[in-house]
């Protein structure tokens, strides 16, 4: 089983991949992942993509594909998949099918995480991370037991620069201008699930466990 998350900032991607990989038992592929650990240990890679992220505008496909080419060749992820982050634009979904080749799209979910301007905003400018250990909490939905401290590790938490509310709305607006021609795509080759994403995480859980593990192949609209 293929399942390609889309969705702009904020949607919840990443946690539902990884509350999905559990469920599913499917590794999850994060580019996002990918580029913070080499912004981390301040790679030539990190350090091209640090400058973009933090004007708030995407990284190029140059910079993500050939890391995601290398996960997706591993034994663990070759067949089985839950991407987020990738593809963010034709021209990456065009190379994302020529990596995975032309095996048949029974078991592949391209869905897309309908999520509104207030909510996106609302979860984003409530993230902190651990400056030391890297976990994320938010000051709403997952604060920490003590202000501004990891439970963990007890290092002091941050707002990523990626996550202020200026930032985001450049964010927002550069991901809606590049991903409306990669809707289309999709949606023209009857390949998109459509999936509102404004509510809690567990019920946007169980409503893509719902249509992956169905054996539906139009375009679905859940709601």
């Amino acid at each position: 089983m293929r399942i390609i998350l889309l969705g702009p900032p904020g949607a919840g991607k990443g946690t539902q991949a990884k509350n999905l990989s559990e469920r599913l038992k499917i590794p999850h592929v994060s580019t996002g992942d990918l580029l913070r650990q080499n912004v981390k240990e301040n790679t030539e890679l990190g350090r091209q993509a640090k400058k973009i992220m933090e004007k708030g505008d995407l990284v190029p496909d140059n910079l993500v594909t050939e890391m995601l080419i290398e996960q997706l060749s591993s034994p663990n992820s070759k067949d089985s998949f839950i991407l987020d982050g990738y593809p963010r634009n034709i021209a990456q979904a065009e190379k994302l099918d020529e990596i995975l080749g032309k095996k048949a799209k029974e078991d592949e979910y391209v869905i897309y995480l309908d999520t509104s301007e207030p909510i996106i905003l609302q979860r984003l400018t409530g993230r902190r991370v651990c400056s030391r250990c890297g976990i994320n909490y938010h000051i709403k939905n997952m604060p920490p037991k003590h202000d501004m401290v990891c439970d963990k590790c007890g290092g002091p938490l941050i707002q990523r620069v990626d996550d202020e509310e200026e930032t985001i709305k450049n964010r927002l607006k550069v991901y809606l201008n590049e991903t409306s021609s990669l809707i289309d795509y999709y949606e023209k080759n009857k390949r998109l699930h459509r999936i509102c994403a404004d509510g809690d995480a567990d019920i946007v859980l169980n409503k893509i466990v719902a249509l992956a593990t169905s054996k539906a192949n139009d375009t679905y609209k859940v709601r």
